[in-house]
């Protein structure tokens, strides 16, 4: 039967392109998506698996029903683009003004819905119960895998999988990596309240940008200084707003930014270190802080024996050479939210082929990767689920 399906998705390769290219070309916002949930909704109830729609807002579930009893595998797909205007010159380039696909959710959604094919016409020979998650918002906090999940998406699921075609991976790969994955993703904030005034006259004023800068320096104390060298951690300060004259001293500034780590412990000295240096340094130079610290995606960490089992089935498909594993990744993912609740794994399918120029990182205004990674993926998705379906 896998040979089967492998062939099957090879077949299905011109329609997967054709519905990728369709979802690139009309690109939706997280919280804003609506014509692309329609269209899989559309497609799942087509080929016979029962649709459910807006879940937890408007996420679409599907459920197709194996013809013996057995295990419940879900894979989920996310379907949300990014405020990035395209500059590929492509006959599918995004019909959207400053909305584009730039992150490969339009792959994984065209995948997804290959594989939804492929299985459904072999349901007479499939076990247990296949669930696709197609997902909406994961770009941006607090994301969709949440609420779909607390509409019960994962109600009965006993193991889940998820895919990222992955740019700077060349096609022909699969990128595996057993715990931790990609990290958990945080977002800060910091408003300083001084006293504006004159530039010429600065001992009149408690000048905000200069703080603003003296925080900035300090923060990055507690990376170096405060956290033990062997777990990984980042703190980005990303932005900093004050003033509109080139003469006068505004009464705030405001710093924004972002914390990345693995280990929860390090993720609540970072979080403590944050407010407390941010306000001391403010109060040390007369002004004052209000710090916001949000919590976003856990860190991915993924279970053991069903990542090992995926790299298993990788090299099947790619070999040993494309089977790799990967280093962790500072990037965040809210794939994190299903893994603490039922064991699976993520893993990257390559999409980079420099030849064609498809190697420029996710969040590009030139990103774009091989399709054929979709074939590579769908099949990857086909051996998961005959694997823990029985």
């Amino acid at each position: 039967m896998l040979d089967t399906l492998y062939n099957r998705i090879e077949q299905l390769h011109p329609e997967m392109v054709e519905l990728r290219r369709d979802f690139h070309m009309h690109p939706e916002l997280s919280y804003q998506e609506e014509r692309t949930p329609q269209k899989i909704a559309e497609y799942l109830a087509a080929l016979g698996i029962k649709v459910r729609t807006g879940v937890g807002g408007r996420g679409v579930v599907g459920v197709l029903e194996g013809n013996t009893p057995g295990r419940t595998v879900a894979l989920r797909a996310d379907f949300d683009a990014l405020p990035i205007q395209e500059e590929n010159d492509l006959s599918y380039a995004s019909r959207v003004p400053g909305v584009m696909h730039a992150c490969g959710h339009d792959v994984h959604t065209a995948t997804l819905l290959g594989v939804a094919r492929a299985l459904s016409e072999e349901r007479e020979q499939l076990s247990g119960r296949v669930v696709f998650i197609h997902q909406f918002a994961e770009e941006l906090a607090p994301g969709g895998a949440k609420y779909m999940i607390e509409d019960g998406c994962l109600d009965g699921v006993d193991v889940i999988f998820g895919a990222h075609v992955w740019s700077t991976l060349p096609y022909g790969t699969i990128g595996t990596r057993v715990g931790d994955t990609m990290a958990a993703s945080d977002r800060v904030k910091v408003k300083i309240r001084g006293r504006g005034g004159h530039g010429a006259k600065p001992h009149l004023c408690v000048d905000p940008v200069a703080i603003a800068c003296q925080v900035v320096t300090g923060l990055q104390h507690v990376i170096s200084r405060g956290i033990d060298p062997l777990k990984p951690a980042v703190l980005t300060i990303a932005t900093i707003n004050a003033g509109s004259a080139f003469n006068i001293i505004p009464d705030t500034a405001e710093l924004t930014g972002t914390v990345r780590t693995f280990d929860e412990s390090v993720r609540r000295e970072i979080e403590e270190a944050f407010g407390r240096i941010a306000r001391g340094v403010c109060e040390a130079m007369g002004a004052t802080a209000e710090v916001s610290y949000e919590r976003g995606y856990p860190a991915v960490w993924n279970h053991p024996a069903e990542t090992e089992e995926i790299a298993r089935l990788a090299e099947n498909i790619v070999g040993h050479a494309g089977a790799v594993q990967i280093e962790p990744s500072m990037g965040g993912e809210d794939f994190a939210y299903y893994l603490q609740k039922v064991p699976g794994s993520f893993f990257f399918v390559g999409g980079g082929n420099e030849d064609l120029g498809m190697n420029y990182p996710h969040h590009h205004p030139r990103f774009n990767v091989d399709e054929r990674a979709m074939t590579v993926g769908g099949k990857l998705f086909c051996a998961a689920v005959l694997a823990n379906c029985a």
